[in-house]
């Protein structure tokens, strides 16, 4: 069995394992040894520390890979004066996704209807955290402690720095060439990290997923079926047929080979309910499946972790009409615009901001005249359905990475339509498995 169908194969174990823990657990004829076996030692003691060590290890090189892929891309980069244009092609291309995202949302919210059956819980609360105003944002983005901010983690001062670093780099001559070389061959031995990691990766996913099902079962999404339904339908629809056009239409790729070589991205991004968790194995997969060229991906890849919002913006497209509707609010198209705009420049200016979906959420509201207070209403379902809009976001940066790769003449066909591209990861798990000595 392959890599790939064994993560999958964690996923739904872990679903099935998780939603009967939770009926046990709930159960009225169930004592307080078992409870206490099942909630304590299983769901908040084995499957948390296994999951929490995973999630761990995937954050662990994040910044290291970041850091090299970018430096080894700029630094290619650097003599072309390339990296403009890249990163103009690819920042447009995640506000225009957005705005498309959001603007589809709110029509097909309207159209169903999802909050005009729902009663209004009046107990519902929610308190809102101010986001940065803009300039903050702006300023903040250019690193003062570049050192500081690698152990912070705050993505994009890590990727303006590593970008004048890299083109410091291709204008430093031979120095620079030397460490060039240097950063190749260390970009070499993390992504044999990745690699290494993904050998683990179906136990990860499982006891992820288990603990997450064990603790909230499926009676939350029953609750709010009109309104998940409609998020997960356009979450979907967005990430397979939206994306699937812009690909074939911009370069003339099949998309269903790059969503075949998606699904371990895709298990990852579901299991984590974060793009920055999972930005190495996407942006290994974007390299070595897809065919799209270090100095492309290594830009492309980290900035659509750390900005491309595209499934959070379907949610608060449907969330604000869900909101409306629950509380008798009437929106004109003014409040339409405000929505669309203010969920679309949200996907940039709030993109260091831990919590950003909810934050971003409570902004548009606001922008929209509607109570925050409606955010408490979607709570109970919001945990399952980050998850799916996390595998539409990096769908959305795979798509960015072909599209851009493609325009820049930084990609490569042969490896795009080669089925056994990378099969690295397979290998790991088989010499892992193999006797000592052989």
């Amino acid at each position: 069995m392959s890599l790939t169908n064994r993560i999958l194969l964690g996923m739904l174990a872990g679903v099935l394992l998780g939603s009967l823990l939770n009926l046990i657990g709930h159960g009225s004829a169930v004592d307080g040894t078992l409870r206490t076996i099942i909630d304590d030692w299983l769901v908040g003691g084995v499957f948390d520390v296994i999951g929490r060590i995973f999630i761990a290890s995937l954050k662990l090189l994040v910044v290291p890979l970041v850091f090299v892929s970018l430096v080894c891309g700029a630094s290619s980069l650097g003599d072309s004066a390339r990296m403009g244009p890249i990163a103009g092609k690819t920042l447009l291309f995640y506000l225009f996704t957005t705005a498309v995202a959001v603007t589809v949302a709110l029509i097909v919210a309207v159209f169903i209807g999802p909050g005009s059956s729902v009663q209004l819980d009046s107990s519902a609360t929610f308190v809102s955290t101010s986001p940065p105003p803009l300039k903050e944002v702006l300023v903040s983005i250019f690193p003062a402690n570049p050192i500081k901010a690698m152990a912070d983690g705050e993505m994009l001062q890590i990727i303006v720095f590593a970008l004048l670093f890299g083109y410091a780099l291709s204008r430093a001559g031979d120095a620079g060439q030397r460490m060039v070389a240097y950063f190749s061959d260390l970009e070499v031995v993390v992504m044999k990290m990745v690699g290494v990691l993904m050998a683990f990766a179906p136990y990860g996913v499982f006891a992820l997923l288990a603990r997450l099902f064990a603790e909230m079962g499926l009676g939350a999404i029953l609750d709010l079926g009109a309104y998940f339904l409609t998020v997960l339908g356009l979450l979907i629809f967005h990430g397979t047929v939206t994306y699937g056009l812009i690909l074939k239409s911009l370069t003339g790729l099949p998309p269903l080979v790059m969503m075949k070589k998606m699904r371990s991205v895709w298990a990852f991004a579901f299991s984590t309910a974060s793009s920055g968790a999972t930005l190495p194995i996407t942006l290994r997969t974007v390299e070595k499946k897809l065919g799209v060229h270090n100095s492309v991906a290594g830009f492309t890849i980290p900035l659509g972790a750390t900005i491309n919002m595209d499934g959070t913006a379907i949610m608060q497209g449907v969330a604000t009409v869900f909101i409306a509707q629950v509380y008798g609010f009437d929106l004109s198209m003014t409040s339409y615009i405000t929505v669309i705009l203010t969920a679309t420049l949200a996907s940039v200016g709030t993109a260091a901001v831990p919590g950003v979906g909810l934050i971003t959420l409570a902004m548009v509201l606001e922008q929209a005249g509607l109570p925050v207070e409606g955010i408490a209403l979607i709570i109970g379902v919001d945990r399952l359905l980050d998850m799916v809009r996390t595998m539409v976001n990096v769908t959305g940066d795979a798509t960015a990475s072909v599209v851009v790769a493609k325009s820049e003449g930084q990609f490569d066909e042969e490896v795009f339509f080669n089925p056994n591209a990378d099969a690295y990861p397979e290998s790991v798990v088989a010499d892992a498995a193999a006797p000592s000595g052989a």
